[in-house]
């Protein structure tokens, strides 16, 4: 066995890193302004490099093939076809996502069958299934608590030791999903060996989930960033997934918010995909009405200060507050910019959380000798929240400089009051009282909304309107010139540059106020400018982590299976799914993406990708260039180099980079194939990806190729779009 040097394993962090510093310096100008061209007089490109732009923008990248195909059916034809995803068969897609039980439920079928922790112990509680170890751990804060009856509903101070437990129990081991590792349920032998109190009532929750049918809530997610990468690899709807990106990001919710992972399923199913190449009104209605966003900005627990506050609302826990959530955002609290860390908003427009009293009363109690009463449930205030009210004109509409005020704010959020969720923790799904089948659905609550007249941009709303008052809202933004503006910034961004000629943005703007908001109509405006079409634009976007391991995966034709390790990769690099806390979603500009460690984790990822240590994802490297990929000889390495050049970037690279990569090839001759900061996790990786080559005969193959793809891959030129 050959001894690792020091110096061995500093050679990859050295290759990642000089690689990196290439392509970082090389994109900074794509950061800022772009090169200034004549204007009137862009430079086209060649017909070949249009058929790879439009492979690349209006989708996830080429497959082998895929430009020939494109050549030969002309690319107008290519995306008039893209534009109507309805005649595009994806009978394989949907084969591959059969696989995922989760994609097809309802939101109450999510709570029923994946149950939240909180809501499964105190259903443990009532049916007197609560193992030995949480009833210690239950019976300990009822000490701390006199006269609080056992299962009691709503939170305590000290419930939350037994609801961590149970929260940890239900989490299945690295790599149990998708039948690799442990079974979900079942904890790792090693750590259980430290803990049998641990070991005993994980194994008792596992017991008592499967005889009820009932599975782990980290499934959901799963399944769902999983169906994502599948679709942006396999799907023949191309366009389609670059919409639903693109949109699901404009419309952002954050999946640790609450209830928000059961939701976020029937968000992307039901919500965005549908809309995603439709109207824009209808798209906007469909996120407004979305359990995922009513939670997510809180207009789920919006009510007029007027609403008949003593009334419980339909599926509602008695005594359970529907904002016990502690991360939600609050009335008043300031929209989170671009990168800035998650702080809870402060400020006098704030609707402050109910502050516990009971050491205020121990206190008391203290000074006069008498027995603290016991901590009664935490009440939410109810009132207007404004957060939904201000997002949606900030940044799903008119943008921050659309010309509303801080009085439109307030109205919009009074039009919104009673669009809520019914039984959004599930009630109903857990043997509560209420209506299991409507748990987790939208619902308006006309007692709880405001009915007075309202004026929202100089537009008067009549009294009496009830749920249509948020409709005509809608109505009203949609309409507005400032809304075409910020939708057509966004869009030329996306499919043009970072800094997208006025000109464009008026044109388009122009097209999406003629259709009425119709998202084809207004994509076809970009498509068929000349800007769009100029040489300029061409490679002049920096793909996000999500389209990189994409277009990666598209690029070799690798076999995916999805595996939680590489949807781990894409958060890695900088993309979780659904894991931007801040109502903006990630942004779509250079700047953000492109820093050394970021670019760093890319090349990391190729290394990982092509010498398959990445499970779930297959690469045969043989196919591009024959033995020379499994052999143990000495390989030509311009050759193979060529040849990788012309199956990622058709040949077409500049010569600095050509330079750079033939330069690393020759320094790092020796260099281990993988490398990354987080040792242990790769070791993890790379036991289970050695498994699955063990179990379906495939092999690293040359470590030479494999690095020469892995650079290939890693270059600046791949790395733009």
């Amino acid at each position: 066995m050959n001894a690792i040097t020091p110096a061995r394993r500093r050679a990859p962090r050295a290759l990642a890193f000089a690689a990196a510093l290439a392509l970082l310096s090389s994109s900074i100008p794509f950061a800022g302004a772009q090169t200034p061209v004549a204007k009137g007089a862009p430079r086209k490109m060649s017909e070949e490099q249009r058929v790879v732009h439009v492979l690349n923008r209006l989708g996830f990248g080429a497959r082998p093939g895929d430009v020939e195909r494109v050549r030969r059916m002309g690319v107008e034809a290519y995306i008039e076809q893209q534009l109507n995803p309805s005649k595009i068969d994806d009978a394989r897609l949907e084969a591959r996502l059969r696989d995922f039980p989760t994609l097809t439920l309802t939101n109450g079928e999510l709570l029923a069958k994946y149950p939240q922790p909180g809501r499964l112990l105190r259903r443990l509680q009532r049916e007197g299934e609560l193992p030995p170890e949480l009833a210690d751990l239950v019976g300990q804060q009822r000490q701390r608590q006199p006269g609080r009856p056992v299962g009691a509903s709503g939170p305590t101070a000290a419930e939350p030791d037994a609801e961590k437990a149970v929260a940890e129990a239900l989490r299945p081991p690295a790599g149990a999903m998708q039948g690799e590792g442990q079974p979900i349920g079942e904890a790792d032998p090693q750590q259980e060996a430290m803990d049998p109190r641990r070991r005993a009532y994980r194994r008792a929750l596992a017991r008592y989930m499967r005889e009820r049918g009932l599975e782990s809530p980290q499934r959901i997610m799963f399944e769902l960033n999983a169906s994502r990468l599948l679709r942006a690899v396999y799907s023949e709807r191309q366009l389609q997934e670059v919409m639903v990106d693109f949109w699901t990001n404009h419309f952002n919710v954050y999946a640790q918010k609450g209830a928000d992972r059961w939701y976020l399923t029937s968000y992307d199913r039901d919500v965005i995909r549908p809309n995603a190449l439709g109207n824009f009104r209808d798209l906007l209605e469909a996120t407004a009405r979305s359990p995922a966003m009513l939670f997510y900005l809180d207009n789920f627990q919006s009510v007029s200060p007027n609403a008949q506050a003593n009334r419980r609302r339909p599926g509602r826990d008695r005594g359970q507050d529907d904002a016990e959530d502690p991360g939600r955002m609050r009335r008043g609290g300031r929209r989170m910019r671009d990168g800035e860390p998650w702080r809870r908003p402060l400020g006098r427009e704030m609707m402050a959380e109910e502050q516990p009293q009971q050491g205020r009363a121990e206190g008391e109690a203290a000074s006069t000798g008498q027995q603290p009463r016991p901590r009664q449930p935490r009440r939410m205030r109810r009132g207007i929240n404004e957060n939904y009210a201000r997002e949606l004109m900030e940044l799903h509409t008119l943008g921050v400089e659309g010309g509303y005020t801080q009085k439109d704010v307030q109205e919009v959020a009074r039009a919104f009051t009673g669009w809520t969720i019914y039984a959004p923790r599930g009630e109903g799904a857990y043997g509560d009282e209420g209506d299991a089948s409507r748990a987790g659905t939208f619902f308006f609550n006309q007692r709880t909304h405001d009915p007075g007249e309202k004026t929202v941009l100089g537009v008067r709303i009549p009294a009496g309107g009830g749920v249509e008052d948020g409709r005509k809202v809608l109505d009203v933004l949609v309409a507005h010139p400032s809304t075409a503006k910020f939708i057509a910034t966004k869009l030329c961004r996306k499919f043009v540059s970072d800094s997208p000629d006025p000109a464009l943005v008026r044109r388009v703007a122009e097209a999406f106020q003629r259709s009425n908001g119709d998202i084809r109509t207004t994509l076809r405006a970009i498509f068929g400018s000349a800007e769009f079409n100029s040489a300029d634009a061409r490679r002049a976007k920096i793909k996000s982590p999500f389209e990189l391991a994409a277009s990666a995966l598209r690029t070799l034709d690798a076999r995916v299976e999805v595996r939680p390790a590489l949807v781990q990769w894409v958060a890695r690099m900088g993309e979780p799914l659904y894991g931007y806390q801040a109502p903006t979603g990630y942004p779509d500009t250079a700047e953000y993406w492109v820093n050394t460690g970021a670019l760093l984790e890319r090349l990391n990822f190729s290394l990982a990708l092509v010498s398959n240590r990445i499970p779930g994802a297959r690469v045969d490297l043989s196919r591009f260039v024959g033995d020379e990929a499994v052999s143990s000889r000495a390989v030509d390495q311009k050759a193979v180099v060529e040849r990788f050049l012309a199956l990622a970037l058709q040949g077409d690279i500049s010569s600095r980079s050509r330079e750079v990569l033939l330069k690393q090839l020759t320094a790092q001759a020796d260099a281990p194939i993988v490398s990354g900061p987080d040792e242990e996790a790769r070791e993890k990786n790379v036991r289970a990806a050695r498994r699955e080559r063990q179990s379906t005969g495939a092999t690293v193959g040359n470590p030479e190729v494999a690095r020469i793809a892995a650079l290939v891959i890693g270059s600046p030129e791949f790395q733009r779009q």
